[in-house]
């Protein structure tokens, strides 16, 4: 991650109308990026997505604007899930897909996220290409071979279809009533029309977006609306989306949550009784060890990266496996798209399911979440925990207590002056002690 200005670990985000999240910036991005993604003799495109954000239009106009001056022309897909842009970006042979979203957080922010041809993220060397461009002045090519901008009417049919292509065709939601949470957000006209066709009784929360309700208080950050909305309705299950619709989150019929490690281990139990399974597993190391632990007994290797779905990724290609996630609910299928994809993840819960003839409570029996103790400790700057004699010695105590009956993790946060202390294992008591054992030592570490 170092040597780059602007990028994060997904793209670049922040405060609307603050730097670098202004019309100008912008602007000067779509340049940036147009000179990255011309191909030679070739008339190239760009797509560009968003979600509902009020914010988006502003920005879709200030990319289209510095593209077009760079001689890409664009094509517009409106409001639409970010992993529909990358599947999008495929299908329409573009150089690059561009998304104007800042995923799960609130309305007052915005970001932007990119896809390369093959709809994956970007690799660091393409993103530092781009930031060396915007370190130069904007030169716009001559008014003949100026890019053209076109709208893509028919992108969420496009994309609904393809959901449905990821599951099989004999599977039907029949008989099932579901209840969808789209948090206001870019799956709010697609989602209810995947379930819809595959034959399920849909019910709506969080289908309004206004340009401002994006993610507030629903989706799924906001579990209370559909546990309330499913227990009322005598739904089967319950199934949120974030802004972006690249994370989901489930709710079974008795108001209980299902996270993505839960999600992660039903996918992965099912592919394996039915004898699809390609390899393992990877998670985080955010990831419970109840995972870890229950793919351990079902004999699935494990294997945990850092935190974010571009580390996951690159753990899968490396290894030729095709399945992980977050506990976020953020899942990598490779197998069936090429990133997150809340609605195709939904999806693959719901063929485990239709294969088993099981219930969502019975899918995820298999394992059990330990107690986790979170714990986050601001500092007044950020450090690497682990490189103060003090801490690593507390950490080692607490590793010696507790065994192969838990775990630590202390990390920097990578956007806050904040330390994530994090125990887990079988006694609650004792991880609860431990963390804050450990968050005293950071504490006074940092004085």
């Amino acid at each position: 991650m170092t040597g780059r200005k602007y990028f994060g670990t997904d793209g670049i985000r922040g405060h609307v109308g603050q730097a670098p999240i202004t019309p100008e910036f912008m602007l000067h991005l779509g340049w940036a990026v147009g000179q990255v993604f011309k191909r030679e003799g070739q008339r190239n495109s760009v797509l560009i997505g968003k979600d509902t954000r009020l914010s988006g239009y502003m920005f879709e106009s200030a990319l289209e604007a510095g593209l077009s001056a760079a001689g890409v022309d664009v094509k517009l897909l409106g409001p639409m899930p970010t992993p529909a842009i990358a599947y999008l970006t495929r299908t329409f042979r573009a150089a690059a897909g561009i998304v104007i979203s800042a995923s799960h957080n609130p309305h007052h922010d915005n970001g932007i996220k990119f896809f390369s041809a093959a709809g994956t993220k970007l690799d660091d060397a393409v993103e530092r290409e781009i930031e060396s461009w915007l370190d130069r002045p904007i030169e716009v090519v001559d008014s003949s071979e100026l890019g053209k901008a076109s709208r893509v009417d028919d992108a969420p049919g496009r994309y609904v279809e393809f959901c449905k292509s990821t599951v099989p065709n004999e599977f039907t939601l029949e008989g099932k009533h579901i209840v969808l949470d789209c948090a206001h957000g870019a799956t709010y006209h697609v989602a209810p029309k995947v379930f819809r066709e595959l034959g399920a009784k849909v019910s709506l929360i969080g289908v309004e977006p206004d340009g401002l309700n994006i993610n507030l208080n629903v989706g799924s950050t906001h579990l209370a609306p559909l546990k309330e909305a499913v227990l009322a309705q005598g739904a089967d299950l319950g199934i949120a989306f974030d802004g972006d619709g690249d994370r989901v989150m489930f709710v079974d019929r008795n108001g209980v949550e299902v996270d993505g490690d839960e999600l992660l281990y039903i996918i992965a139990a099912e592919r394996q009784d039915s004898g699809r399974l390609k390899g393992g597993v990877v998670g985080t190391l955010m990831t419970n060890l109840g995972v870890e632990l229950a793919l351990k007994e079902r004999g699935i290797p494990f294997e945990r990266a850092k935190v974010g779905d571009r580390y996951v990724m690159e753990r899968l290609v490396e290894h030729g496996w095709v399945l992980g996630g977050e506990g976020s609910g953020h899942m990598v299928i490779r197998d069936r798209t090429s990133t997150g994809d809340g609605i195709v993840s939904a999806l693959q819960v719901l063929v485990a399911g239709w294969r088993k003839g099981q219930t969502l409570a019975q899918l995820r029996e298999g394992m059990s979440k330990l107690p986790q103790t979170m714990i986050n400790v601001r500092v007044i700057e950020r450090f690497d925990p682990l490189a103060r004699e003090d801490i690593a010695a507390a950490v080692r105590h607490a590793e010696e207590t507790l065994g192969d009956a838990g775990r630590v993790l202390l990390r920097a946060s990578g956007t806050e002056p904040l330390i994530r202390v994090m125990a887990e294992g079988r006694d609650a008591v004792v991880i609860s002690r431990v963390a804050e054992e450990l968050a005293d030592v950071v504490r006074n570490s940092s004085l």
